[in-house]
Parts: structure tokens; C-alpha cells; sequence
């Protein structure tokens, strides 16, 4: 009985490895890729409070989830720029992870850089620009499309009739740091934004120094606002607060961007662009984990494209903001969406 008992198992274990055998070498890829894919997902910056990289890691997690046995590490790397790098290098040193995730413009830099040491490690980047790496695969939403619609909108309040606007044809924008997507394409495209609307709108564009000072947004913004500015794009990370606390004490307007959030301040917040940073996460976190992400390209999300949009249905858009100013609105998203347009923007 036990030498039968010895054989039955072995037949047992000979089927099981022929069974494993006859399986094609992309069936074999995606069993282990389903047991073993590891994920790191590395927060330039903190993640509460920051929507985008909240989004960004639902998106990984929810795709990683599907997967069986794959694992997700949220890491965050903090404000200090000058310590990513070192940060990113330890990550890829590791050999723990298949796949690095992160979001922003300095990143495909700094993790072209890591590649060179590290030849075997896959990289995902969201609002990044590079192509030729065969290791990094970047994502980036046409800003100059994004904030020339965030131009439009500011025009458009600024040249009406709405308690907060002046007769001054002056718009603000506030950034927290200066970096070549904010001087090559954000402020461009919200200028002609504006400028589509009336050639004679003057735009007040202010730096913080970084992403958190909200007291010292408050104070650029309340300058702003002094000078004739009425509605003001804010892109500081927390230091958002400060621009929308100035914009509640001098009774103006204030535009958010990727996320939005007219909830956060009723009446203050009266314009807003989205991006679908979630989807984009989700989707092409599925494409890495199929084995199907083309790593050496660069992908730039467009208006048209369904990856950008102006958030002028949400009900607290149309309690603040006039059907006329809506109408034009939607006008201008129309055109953007379409394959050919007339209207004038910088080239990205």
C-alpha cells in the first residue's frame, strides 16, 4: 500500500508538471506576474491634503488589487526636492519593487538618472515629459490646454459685471515653486486664455518659494488683489489656503486646478479644471501589469482626448456663476474638444 500510495503521488506530481510545462511562456509571465508584481508608489511631497497623489495611489492600488497577490508601498519623499533623488535610489537599490510610481515635472529627470544605475528597474510617471528611456514610461496632461481653459474662465470674470470683479482687466496666478512647466506652458496658456477673451487682460503671476506656506500665499494674494487682480489660479499645494483665506477677506474669486473642489469654499472657488489622474493610475497601472506598457514612450493627455476637462456642471458652479458666462464655457470646451480648432495657444 505505501509503495502504491508513493506512486500515486508521483504520478500526481508528474501531471502537475507537465500541466505547468504545456503552459505557453506568456501564460507562465502572467502567473507570476499575477503572485509577484510589487508596486512603490513615491509621494514627491506628503499625501493627505494632496488629492492628485491620493488619487494617483487609489488608481495603483485598485489595479494592483485585481492582480492576486500584488503588493502596493506608499512612500512619501517630503517637500525637499533635493532629497528625492537619494530617495528614488534607494527604492530602485532595493530590487524589491517591479514597478516605480510617481508623479510630477521633476521626476523623469531624476529617475533617468536612477536608470542608469539600476538597468532592470520599470518606472510609471504621471505629469511628466521623456522619451527614449526604455525604462520609463511618462504620462503628461497638456497644461497648456489645461490652463488655457483655467485663462479663459478668469477672463471671462474678470471682463463681467460679478460682485468680485473690478473694472481693472487683471488676473493672478500663484504658483508655489518656479519650474519649466509653470514659465513653458502653464503661464503661456493662461495668458492666451485670457487673452482669447480680450486682448487688453494683464495677468499678476507671483511665486511663493514652496508648497506649504500657506501665510505667506495669503499675503502675495491679498498684494494681488490690492493691485486690481479679482480672480486668482492657485497652484501651491497647501499653501492653497492662504490664497482662498485672502480671497474670502477681500471678497474676491479664486480658480483651482486638476482637483475639483468648490465644496472647500463656496462662492470663493468658482472655477476649476480636472484631470483624470485616478483613471489614468488605474488604466495604465493595468497595462504595466499585462506587460503591455510601451516603457521608451511618452504619452501627453489632451482636452479632446477625455484626460482634461472644466468641472461647469457641478452645482455650486452654476449657483455662483451667470448661464451667460456657462454658455461661453462650454463654447470654448467644444472647441478644444474638437480635431481642428482656430484658437490661439502656445505650441507644448
Amino acid at each position: 500500500m505505501a509503495i502504491k500510495s508513493l506512486l500515486y503521488s508521483i504520478l500526481i506530481l508528474l501531471l502537475i508538471t507537465l500541466g505547468l510545462n504545456s503552459c505557453t511562456k506568456a501564460e507562465k509571465d502572467t502567473i507570476k506576474t499575477k503572485e509577484t508584481y510589487s508596486v512603490a508608489v513615491f509621494i514627491p511631497g506628503v499625501i493627505a491634503g494632496s488629492p492628485t497623489y491620493e488619487m494617483m495611489a487609489e488608481g495603483v492600488q485598485k489595479a494592483v488589487k485585481e492582480t492576486a497577490n500584488g503588493s502596493v508601498k506608499i512612500i512619501e519623499g517630503g517637500y525637499n526636492q533635493g532629497e528625492w533623488l537619494e530617495k528614488i535610489t534607494v527604492l530602485a537599490s532595493s530590487n524589491e519593487y517591479n514597478l516605480i510610481v510617481s508623479t510630477n515635472p521633476a521626476m523623469p529627470a531624476i529617475c533617468d538618472e536612477v536608470s542608469k544605475l539600476f538597468s532592470n528597474q520599470k518606472f510609471f510617471l504621471l505629469d511628466g515629459f521623456l522619451e527614449g528611456n526604455k525604462n520609463i514610461y511618462t504620462f503628461r496632461y497638456n497644461q497648456v490646454e489645461q490652463s488655457f481653459l483655467s485663462g479663459y474662465f478668469a477672463g471671462l470674470v474678470t471682463s463681467s459685471n460679478m460682485n468680485g470683479a473690478n473694472s481693472d482687466l487683471k488676473i493672478g496666478l500663484i504658483a508655489g515653486q518656479e519650474y519649466p512647466d509653470m514659465v513653458q506652458a502653464i503661464l503661456p496658456g493662461f495668458r492666451a486664455g485670457a487673452e482669447n477673451v480680450n486682448s487688453s487682460i494683464s495677468v499678476d503671476f507671483r511665486i511663493v518659494g514652496n508648497w506649504y506656506d500657506a501665510e505667506k500665499a495669503r499675503a502675495l494674494s491679498m498684494s494681488m488683489f490690492n493691485s486690481g487682480v479679482d480672480i486668482i489660479l492657485t497652484i501651491a499645494g497647501g499653501a492653497n489656503q492662504g490664497v482662498i483665506t485672502a480671497a474670502r477677506d477681500m471678497d474676491k474669486y479664486v480658480l483651482m486646478y486638476d482637483v475639483s473642489s468648490y465644496t472647500d469654499a463656496p462662492g470663493i472657488i468658482i472655477g476649476s479644471t480636472e484631470i483624470k489622474q485616478e483613471r489614468a493610475a488605474y488604466e495604465k497601472m493595468k497595462l504595466a501589469i499585462e506587460g503591455k506598457m510601451d516603457f521608451g514612450t511618452a504619452e501627453i493627455a489632451t482636452v479632446k482626448d477625455g484626460w482634461i476637462s472644466f468641472d461647469n456642471k457641478h452645482p455650486l458652479f452654476l449657483e455662483y456663476v451667470s448661464d451667460e458666462i456657462n454658455k461661453k464655457m462650454e463654447k470654448i470646451i467644444t472647441q478644444l474638444s474638437s480635431e481642428t480648432t482656430s484658437l490661439k495657444m502656445p505650441v507644448y
